[in-house]
């Protein structure tokens, strides 16, 4: 089983969203909150679809609620991952 990383959460989300020109990298704002990075929730419900379609995992509304950074996302697909090893 591999880790899901920052560095491809960064990439997912710039296929979903797209990216400002003066937009933190995920890996240097890991602890910032999306919207505060310019990542509306649309951008994220589209990246949330990406995660499941990629990575083979489901994603309720209900447990993403209280995600709100990168870091918190990466590790709760790495929890997931890891559930269904």
């Amino acid at each position: 089983m591999s880790q899901f990383t920052i560095g491809e959460l960064q990439t997912i989300m710039r296929q979903c969203a797209g990216e400002a020109e003066d937009a933190l990298p995920l890996e240097q704002a890991p602890d910032q909150p999306f919207d505060e990075l310019g990542y509306d929730s649309l951008a994220l419900l589209e990246t949330y679809s990406r995660i499941e379609r990629d990575y083979g995992i489901a994603i309720s509304e209900e447990e993403v609620e209280g995600i709100n950074t990168a870091r918190q996302l990466v590790d709760f697909v790495n929890s997931l991952l890891k559930a269904a090893a």
